[in-house]
């Protein structure tokens, strides 16, 4: 079982920590390659024929959280992301969370939504119920379309009927959506599901005799939800100058203002995505589908609220909560061929699609505790300016050593302007000038 817990991490180079990962999980080395090579991350070819009109490849840091349990297994998580702390805080709070038992999570069926639209229909009552009464007919033709994905046990499984839009004299006001719900198994399966949609459509309009339009996958995955859980003692939150008791009231005070004001709630779950969506683009999955999901299942009462959920148990403990739309996959599209999926795929050792989104949800409710966390003590610049001042060294022209020389110094100074940086960088090159004159 990979061991999630690695000391020190952040204080080894690059080849320590390397060595530490390959420690944990058997790496292959072209996946090693590729992370130490200036070139082999995405090569320029593997990049143009994945988009139209490349013309260069944009890196983003990959690093990875530290700590995590869940359900009892370790996990060294991959993150891509730009954002100081992000990984750090990550890590820290699955330490916390380690120590008071870990994660708990769990994943609901993998039933991804095609959509056919079907507009003029003479009667809607009577398109309805003979759709439903050819359901099985319908399911069959889909699966005939890809039937590779229901020998491996998934496929199209059921059939929707819904009435959307208003009754009234306008054309089209009215029209039936057919939901066809698709286990796509492990892969996120888009094309899959928008090639049964399409198969399905001719069929749907005799049936009905209205006229098909749109024939797409939803990304609105209400039928493939991920669920992560955290119960800490409040003695495991204290931290330097503060209670545990009082900083376990801090992130209930500030999860009350999410709940309360939407302007709060945007921000609240910006934190909560740092950490999703960091894995998720690590992994090769569409970060965009899942953002988009996330912030419609969060405004699915009518109003735009909090994703996760803070409370306090009969113990005095904090008790906190995740529950999202999660489609991601382990195979398919980009996570076949792009080197940094591989080995986020490798470095994370999950069976699984549905192992993957409970791993997902679990940092998302790592990084949004981390946030609320810092924002009822000490507020979020302390810790993210530290880490940030790295950037403004290397803006000011610090490479090598001086890059911490200069961002140590910005940290005990509590000035992280980039005028004061550019001083400092100055003030260690000249030593170095008056020596190369010399």
């Amino acid at each position: 079982m990979t061991n999630a817990r690695i000391p020190g991490f952040y204080k080894m180079n690059v080849d320590e920590r390397l060595r530490k990962l390959r420690q944990a999980r058997p790496i292959p080395l072209r996946d090693l390659y590729a992370l130490t090579s200036e070139t082999a991350a995405l090569p320029f070819e593997t990049a143009n024929h994945m988009i139209e009109n490349a013309i260069g490849v944009y890196p983003l840091p990959l690093g990875v959280a530290l700590n995590f349990q869940i359900n009892g297994k370790d996990y060294l998580v991959p993150m891509a992301i730009e954002e100081p702390s992000v990984v750090a805080s990550a890590s820290h709070i699955a330490k916390l969370v380690r120590e008071a038992g870990g994660f708990t999570a769990e994943a609901t069926e993998r039933e991804m939504i095609g959509q056919i639209q079907v507009v003029g229909c003479p009667n809607l009552e009577a398109a309805t119920e003979i759709l439903l009464q050819r359901e099985a007919e319908l399911v069959a033709l889909a699966n005939a379309a890809h039937p590779s994905m229901q020998a491996r046990g998934g496929g199209a499984k059921h059939l929707q009927v819904r009435v959307v839009g208003e009754a009234g004299t306008a054309r089209h006001s009215q029209m039936l959506v057919v939901h066809l719900l698709v286990d796509t198994c492990d892969a996120m399966g888009a094309n899959v599901v928008n090639t049964m949609a399409e198969a399905i459509a001719p069929r749907v309009e005799e049936l009905t005799g209205g006229k098909v339009y749109l024939r797409i996958l939803s990304n609105y995955t209400t039928g493939c939800l991920a669920r992560a859980r955290c119960i800490i003692p409040p003695e495991q939150l204290a931290t330097r100058g503060y209670t545990g008791e009082q900083v376990r009231d801090g992130v209930l005070c500030a999860y009350r203002f999410a709940v309360s004001d939407v302007y709060r709630a945007v921000t609240h779950n910006k934190g909560v995505m740092n950490g999703i969506d960091a894995v998720v683009m690590a992994t090769g999955n569409d970060w965009r589908a899942i953002e988009a999901g996330a912030h419609a299942y969060a405004a699915r009462f009518g109003s735009y609220a909090p994703m996760t959920e803070w409370r306090v148990d009969e113990l005095g403990r904090l008790v906190g909560s995740l529950e999202l739309p999660m489609p991601v996959g382990t195979v398919g599209g980009s996570i076949g061929i792009h080197p940094m999926a591989r080995f986020a795929r490798d470095l994370l050792n999950v069976r699984s699609a549905a192992e993957l989104a409970q791993v997902v949800v679990a940092v998302g409710l790592a990084q949004n505790l981390g946030a609320l966390k810092a924002l009822a003590t000490d507020g979020i610049q302390r810790g993210h300016m530290a880490l940030h001042a790295r950037s403004i060294a290397m803006a000011a022209g610090a490479t090598g050593e001086m890059v911490e020389q200069v961002a140590a110094r910005l940290t005990e100074l509590r000035d992280f302007s980039l005028d004061r940086a550019k001083e400092l960088v100055q003030a260690l090159q000249a030593p170095r000038l008056t020596h190369a004159v010399r």
